[in-house]
């Protein structure tokens, strides 16, 4: 056994024999794969091997067509067969909404080159005869999905890994991971001691146990699944060609022929989490006892759906166990505070996103990036706050949803509430209306009288939208007040704390007193963050960006730390309000000593507000006049009464996330993961206006930034006004230029100050003009859209400045 390596992957599952794979194919040859078992043990062997493109995030969708395609490659080239079956597959509904969302995931695949196709119940019949269409709207067929042989998959990975160099020791228990100081690690196993620079945990089922041994939590848990695979049908057998896939959401169950029958599995409601202590490691080829009861409802509706079922015997039942996530998506990527140890599990459906996962986990170890925007699968996505108590109830929620509508509104309720503020009680008396975020409470909207505390999932307008309109209006014509504690917050201190955010930071970093917008970029020119930079003294520094990325950021500024700089995440140490609206200085005025009168635009300074030390900044998302407030958690309550007392002459009102993101379409304000991401670079997003091109420094992705900026990117981000109907832009849909797809919305909503319909989209760089006329498919519908270049309240920024 080799006792030196560059890579110790541990596990040799999908994904495992998938990222050993990949990195060789991007040049790594000096890895190694651990398996204390054969090939396969744990979740892969019993998988029922389906593949599909389907996933509510676009760049999963994406990864999961990379992975899909593929297979044919691996087969060219270790000359094993993967069992591919492309048969397609037909994806139910049968209500409006499910329709919708289906409409909504077919006007995504438009412009991702997946030729999926919206289909009505007569095509339903000729591809899948099996279905019974009572009540049945629709379908989205997709000739991609199908299904493999999991065992000749994982070996195929296996094949080609080694034939690029790599090495797989099988029967090899891993028993302790130690890191050394220089941070590289010693992997103890049963036949000795391997010395890697990384590790990666691809260790499945036993992940979780794995990542104790370093001190690491992942949260995931399995969950028990059940698959029935019958005789044989004569309605299958005697069938010219391969039944197609179907998916059936409403049953809650998957569908495919297997040989001359048929395989069907459930995502049950009673659903059984497994394990919940710890994974036995003596577990491996076993499967759990057989259990009908839990699937008793499920198959009833099966035999519904699917009239042939009852006439077919049972040949065999797979009952295991899989992991999920708490939000069902896989964990992957460099694991936050510890160095050179990688994630890449949770991969729920290993054989739909294995192959991407594998590549993008490569890229990131081998070329220090991915070429595309990961987070949705990013380990980071989950703070340190995560516990095994919070992760089983979500992985249930998840699980029982696995077929549910997603709808962009939608707020799940399990493991809530789960992390508040000091607020949280009064918000709640006052009518709150909650959504969550990075685990932490947010009002999205207040709710009066009758008005239900409750939002109902749409893909069009909610019930939200009254609430929303009046927020709007307390802003932009008295005074409104929220939290400031969804923002991330660092603090960077130290004699080189300047130089520091001078190479981190691509934009200007401010004189004491003074702040400064700017984006943070990767080193090819990616953005990475949007964060806004104060410097309350030489030497005294404080970041501000989006909440739900601040595992991300830290890890990146961890990453590139310097002596002499020192970053602490404050995110939940800071918090306070925002006033915003032409009466804020009038209210802000009556809670201080200090004049107020002099607080410019962008300034930052440490004042007295009441009766609490405070960092005041003049600056708003909401595009008004405006000021946010920061203050130790401790005294929230405090500045609470203050603040409040003094805006009720001035008819302040309480507004939350909703009405913020109406708020920030009339000054065509951008938004962290949806127009600026990782997917991004500053030139096609217009954040290169906030990068300091004359300062003297080699920040981090310049070199990138500076070619792009001789030579502009192919698309460019440009602001519509919708002929809408009763549903706005949420994000990814399509915009024709002279009847074809050209582009695609980043995000949009509706303007309630300026009661318009309004998307962002990036479109070719070479079509854009002031006068651009588009379609927008809005849920199938084509929709008339202009561009708009003038914001559509205080155009000239005299309320915000001055």
């Amino acid at each position: 056994m080799k006792t030196t390596t560059r890579v110790a992957v541990i596990g040799g599952g999908v994904v495992g024999c998938s990222v050993l794979y990949h990195l060789t194919k991007l040049g790594w040859s000096d890895v190694m794969l651990i398996e204390r078992s054969d090939l396969t043990s744990g979740s892969t062997w019993h998988a029922a091997g389906g593949f599909h493109t389907l996933n509510g995030d676009t760049n999963m969708a994406a990864l999961q067509g990379y992975t899909i395609k593929l297979y044919r490659e691996l087969e060219e080239i270790t000359g094993m067969s993967c069992g591919l079956h492309h048969v397609g597959g037909v994806t139910l509904a049968d209500n409006k909404d499910r329709f919708d969302m289906l409409v909504a995931e077919r006007a995504k695949h438009r412009y991702m080159g997946l030729e999926t196709e919206i289909v009505g119940p007569e095509e339903i019949a000729k591809l899948a005869p099996i279905v019974n269409l009572d009540g049945i709207k629709g379908a989205l067929y997709d000739p991609l999905d199908g299904h493999l042989d999991p065992s000749g998959t994982t070996h195929a990975y296996a094949k080609a890994a080694r034939m690029g160099g790599a090495t797989i020791e099988t029967h090899c228990k891993v028993i302790e991971t130690n890191q050394r100081p220089n941070g590289t690690w010693d992997v103890v196993t049963e036949k000795g001691t391997i010395h890697a620079e990384h590790i990666v945990n691809a260790g499945g089922l036993w992940a979780r146990e794995v990542g104790a041994m370093a001190g690491v939590y992942l949260p995931l848990h399995p969950m028990e699944h059940q698959y029935l695979v019958t005789d044989d049908l004569p309605e299958i057998y005697e069938r010219g060609e391969e039944h197609p896939h179907v998916m059936d959401p409403a049953g809650e169950s998957y569908l495919r022929q297997e040989g001359r029958g048929l395989c069907i599995g459930f995502y049950e409601q009673p659903c059984r989490p497994w394990a919940v202590k710890c994974t036995p490691w003596e577990f491996g080829h076993e499967l759990l006892p057989d259990d009908f009861d839990k699937i008793e409802e499920s198959i009833a509706f099966a035999y519904k759906r699917f009239p042939v079922l009852e006439r077919a015997g049972v040949k065999t039942v797979i009952h295991g166990p899989f992991t999920f996530a708490p939000d069902g998506n896989p964990l992957v990527g460099p694991v936050p505070g510890m160095r050179n140890y990688w994630s890449a599990c949770g991969v729920m459906a290993g054989f739909s996103q294995g192959g991407g996962v594998g590549l993008m986990l490569a890229q990131w170890m081998i070329e220090g990036e991915c070429e595309r925007d990961v987070s949705a699968m990013d380990v980071a996505r989950f703070g340190k706050w995560i516990t095994p108590g919070y992760t089983l109830p979500k992985v249930i929620e998840n699980y029982q949803r696995r077929f549910s509508v997603s709808y962009p509104n939608e707020e799940l309720p399990a493991a809530r509430p789960h992390r508040t503020t000091p607020m949280y009680d009064i918000f709640d008396s006052m009518g709150a209306v909650w959504g969550a975020q990075f685990g932490l409470e947010v009002v999205n909207y207040f709710a009066q009288g009758d008005e239900p505390r409750y939002e109902t999932p749409s893909f069009r307008r909610s019930n939200a939208w009254e609430a929303t309109a009046r927020e709007v209006r307390a802003v932009r014509e008295g005074v409104g007040i929220n939290e400031t504690h969804n923002f991330g917050k660092f603090r960077v201190t130290g004699p080189n704390a300047r130089a520091w955010l001078d190479r981190i930071m691509a934009g200007r970093i401010p004189a004491p007193g003074r702040l400064s917008l700017t984006p943070m970029l990767s080193p090819k020119g990616r953005l990475l963050g949007d964060f806004t930079v104060s410097c309350l003294a030489e030497g005294d520094f404080r970041l501000t960006a989006s909440y739900g990325a601040q595992a991300q950021h830290l890890r990146w500024f961890e990453m590139n730390a310097a002596d002499g700089a020192q970053v602490e995440n404050t995110s939940d140490s800071l918090t306070g309000f925002q006033i915003a609206g032409p009466k804020a200085r009038e209210v802000l005025a009556a809670c201080t000593l200090s004049d107020v009168t002099d607080i410019r635009f962008l300034d930052a300074r440490k004042m007295v507000v009441g009766q609490v030390d405070c960092i005041v900044q003049r600056v708003s998302y909401t595009g008004d006049l405006g000021y946010e407030i920061f203050c130790n958690p401790m005294d929230q309550r405090q500045l609470w009464e203050t603040l409040w007392a003094a805006g009720q002459p001035h008819g302040m009102k309480p507004f939350g996330m909703r009405a913020m993101m109406s708020l920030r379409l009339d000054r065509f304000f951008g938004s962290w993961m949806r127009e600026f991401s990782p997917d991004y670079t500053p030139a096609e997003t217009g954040m290169d206006r906030f990068i300091a091109w004359k300062k003297n420094v080699d920040f981090i992705g310049r070199a990138a930034a500076e070619a792009e900026r001789a030579t502009p990117p192919a698309r460019t981000l440009m602001t519509f006004e919708v002929d809408a109907d009763d549903a706005d832009v949420v994000a990814y849909e399509p915009v024709f230029i002279g009847g074809e797809v050209k582009g695609y919305c980043t995000s949009g909503g509706y303007s309630h100050h300026a009661g318009k319909s309004i998307a962002y989209a990036l479109v070719p760089r070479d079509a854009a003009s002031p006068d651009l006329e588009v379609e927008i498919e809005i849920l199938g519908s084509r929709r008339k859209a202009r561009a708009i270049s003038t914001p559509m309240f205080d155009p000239e920024g005299e309320r915000l400045r001055g």
